[in-house]
C-alpha cells in the first residue's frame, strides 16, 4: 500500500501537470484531425501541428565578430541565436557594408587616419554587441522590430552623451594645462610672426560668396554595432514569422497591414567609373548609370544593360569607331557641337570597387557619346529604351582658394555657373533622367535654381549632399537643400524603424527614395529586400560585375519572380 501510494504520487502530479496544460485533449484533437489525411510522415505531421502551441522563440544570445567586407576592409557581423522549442538555434547573420567619408582623392595620410578609426570602430562595435547589446535584449522576441530599435537607440544616445562628456573634460584639462605652461608672450607680438590683417583688407571673392564646407558629420565609433543589431533582428523576426524579408518590412511599414502589390524598384546599374587622376581631364562625373524603362520586366532590363554593356566594351577595345549620332548631333532641345568628333574615352581595363569599368575621359561629351553609341549599335534609342543618370559627385570637385569647381583639368565653374552648365547638359541630351550630387549641399540657392530650371525633366537628387538619417529624422526638413529625392544608405546606427519612418516622410512630401549601396560593400543581400519593402523608387547597387554586387542583383530579380508568382507584382 505505501508502494502504491508513493507511485500515484508522481502519476497523479503528472495528469495534473498534462491536463493543465490540455495535452490529452489536444493530443486526441491531433490524432483526429491526421487520420483521415494518413500523411506519409506521421511524427513529422505531429510535430508540425503540435508546433503552433509553442511558446514564441525568443532571443538567447547575439554574437558580433570582425569580418571583411568586398574591398577588404574590416565591417561587422551579427548573429542572432533564439531558443526555439526549449534549444538554442542560430537563426540569421547580417554584414554591414563599410562606408567612407573620406573622398577619393583623399591624401594617405588622411585614408590612413580613416582606416585606423575605422578598424577601431569595428573593435568597439563587436565589444558592444558580444556584451551590452547581448545582455540587453536577451529575452526579447526577435519579432518586436519597434522595441529593439527604441532600446537600441537609447543605448546609443547614452554612449554618444558619454563621449561628449569625456571629451569635455578632455578640453577642459587640456586648457587648464596650456594656462599653467603657458609663458610666453602672445604669438602676435613675436619679431617676425605674421602680421594681423589692416581693417578695410580687401576681401578675396570666394571668401565672401561661397558657403564654407560644413564639417564632416561625426561617427560615433562602436555605431555599426547599433545598425547590424537592428538588421539582424529584423532578419530573424522574417525566419521567425516564415515570410521573406522584403515582406516582412512591408508589413512593419504598413502596421501589418499586408499589401496586395507590390512595385519592384528600378535599378541605377554602373556602367562606368571616371577616373578623376591624370592623364584623364574629365572630373564632373563619378559614374555614368544606365536606367531601364518601366515597361520592360526587371530581367528584360537586366540582360539590356548587359548587352550594352558588352557592346560599350567592344568599342572601347577598338578606338576611333565610335559615330555620331542624329540625337546628339540634333536632340529635341538643341544641337550638340563637334558629336562625335572625339575618340571614345581610354579604358584602363580594370574593374571598379563600384563593380564596372574603369574608363577616363577629356570632356564631358565622350562618356555620354560612347553610350550613345553603343544603343546605336544595338538599334537601341537613349530616352526611349534605356535611360542615362550621372553621379557629378560635386563635392569632391570644390577648389576652396578659387571659390569654383573644377569640372576639367584646369577648367573651374562657380557655382552660378555649374547650374547654367547643367541646363545645358540636359537640354542638349535629354535622355539624362537622374542628377545625383550636381552641387555641394552648401551651395543651397543653387539646388534651388537648379530644382527650379530641371525639377520638370530629370531628378535632382542628393546623395553625399544630403545629411545623414538621424538628422533628417530630427529635422524633418529634407528640403534643404531642395531636391526630388535622397539616396538613403543603411550604415552606422541606422535602425530598420529609422528608415521605415523617413521614408514615410518621403513618401507625404513626394520626394523619392532611393537605396544606395555604400563603397564598401558586403556579400549581405538584405539592401535589396529592405528597397523591397520600403517601395523605393529606385536602388543604386553599382555594376554588373564583383560578386558582393551581383549577388544584390540575383536578389531582386528571384523576388521579381516570386512577387509574380504569387501575383503580388505591380
Amino acid at each position: 500500500q505505501q508502494q502504491w501510494q508513493q507511485l500515484r504520487g508522481p502519476r497523479q502530479e503528472a495528469a495534473e501537470y498534462y491536463r493543465g496544460h490540455r495535452v490529452p485533449q489536444r493530443m486526441e484533437e491531433a490524432l483526429n484531425a491526421l487520420f483521415p489525411l494518413r500523411p506519409a510522415d506521421l511524427y513529422g505531421e505531429l510535430a508540425n501541428y503540435f508546433s503552433k502551441f509553442s511558446k514564441a522563440p525568443v532571443i538567447c544570445k547575439l554574437v558580433g565578430r570582425k569580418v571583411l567586407d568586398g574591398v577588404g576592409q574590416p565591417t561587422l557581423e551579427v548573429e542572432i541565436y533564439c531558443t526555439v522549442k526549449n534549444y538554442e538555434k542560430r537563426i540569421c547573420s547580417t554584414i554591414m557594408s563599410s562606408h567612407s567619408q573620406i573622398p577619393e582623392n583623399a591624401l594617405p595620410e588622411t585614408t590612413e587616419a580613416d582606416e585606423k578609426e575605422r578598424n577601431d570602430s569595428v573593435n568597439i562595435a563587436v565589444e558592444w554587441v558580444n556584451d551590452s547589446l547581448n545582455t540587453m535584449l536577451r529575452d526579447l522576441k526577435p519579432t518586436d522590430q519597434c522595441k529593439v530599435d527604441e532600446m537600441l537607440g537609447e543605448y546609443f544616445t547614452k554612449q554618444a552623451e558619454e563621449k561628449k562628456e569625456i571629451e569635455k573634460q578632455e578640453e577642459e584639462a587640456a586648457e587648464v594645462t596650456l594656462a599653467l605652461t603657458s609663458c610666453t608672450p602672445s604669438a602676435t607680438a613675436l619679431p617676425g610672426g605674421k602680421k594681423a590683417a589692416k581693417p578695410g583688407k580687401k576681401v578675396s571673392v570666394a571668401e565672401r560668396t561661397i558657403p564654407p564646407a560644413e564639417p564632416v558629420e561625426s561617427v560615433l565609433c562602436g555605431s555599426l554595432a547599433i545598425g547590424a543589431t537592428s538588421l539582424a533582428i529584423a532578419k530573424a523576426g522574417a525566419t521567425i514569422s516564415r515570410v521573406p524579408l522584403y515582406l516582412h518590412i512591408a508589413l512593419l511599414k504598413h502596421d501589418q497591414d499586408l499589401p496586395k502589390e507590390m512595385t519592384l524598384p528600378l535599378p541605377m546599374v554602373t556602367l562606368l567609373n571616371c577616373e578623376k587622376i591624370p592623364p584623364a581631364k574629365l572630373k564632373l562625373v563619378k559614374e555614368v548609370m544606365l536606367v531601364p524603362p518601366v515597361q520592360l520586366s526587371l530581367k528584360q532590363g537586366i540582360e539590356r544593360v548587359l548587352d550594352i554593356q558588352k557592346e560599350m566594351m567592344r568599342l572601347l577595345e577598338s578606338p576611333g569607331k565610335v559615330q555620331s549620332s542624329p540625337q546628339l548631333a540634333d536632340s529635341k532641345k538643341g544641337k550638340a557641337h563637334n558629336a562625335g568628333k572625339k575618340a571614345p574615352p581610354r579604358a584602363l581595363k580594370r574593374i571598379s570597387h563600384l563593380g564596372c569599368l574603369i574608363t577616363g575621359g577629356d570632356n564631358l561629351e565622350q562618356p555620354l557619346l560612347l553610350m550613345q553609341t553603343a544603343c546605336n549599335n544595338l538599334g537601341l534609342e537613349l530616352g526611349t529604351d534605356v535611360y542615362l543618370a550621372i553621379n557629378c559627385a560635386a563635392h569632391e570637385l570644390m577648389d576652396y582658394v578659387k571659390g569654383k569647381y573644377e569640372i576639367l583639368t584646369g577648367m573651374f565653374k562657380s557655382p552660378d555657373e555649374m547650374v547654367d552648365m547643367y541646363v545645358e547638359l540636359i537640354n542638349r541630351f535629354p535622355f539624362i533622367i537622374a542628377l545625383i550630387d550636381p552641387l555641394r549641399k552648401e551651395d543651397r540657392q543653387q539646388w534651388n535654381n537648379i530644382c527650379c530650371a530641371l525639377g520638370s525633366k530629370c531628378y535632382l537628387i542628393a546623395e553625399d549632399a544630403a545629411t545623414c538619417i538621424s538628422k533628417l529624422k530630427t529635422d524633418q526638413n529634407i528640403n534643404i537643400p531642395m531636391c526630388s529625392g535622397v539616396v538613403l544608405k543603411y550604415i552606422n546606427q541606422t535602425k530598420v524603424s529609422d528608415l521605415i519612418e523617413l521614408t514615410g516622410l518621403l513618401d507625404g512630401q513626394r520626394h523619392i527614395t532611393i537605396l544606395g549601396s555604400p563603397d564598401g560593400e558586403s556579400s549581405d543581400d538584405s539592401l535589396v529586400d529592405l528597397a523591397v519593402g520600403l517601395g523605393a523608387r529606385f536602388i543604386k547597387l553599382g555594376g554588373l560585375s564583383r560578386g558582393e554586387r551581383v549577388t544584390k542583383y540575383n536578389r531582386l530579380l528571384a523576388i521579381e519572380e516570386e512577387l509574380a508568382k504569387n501575383r503580388m507584382l505591380r
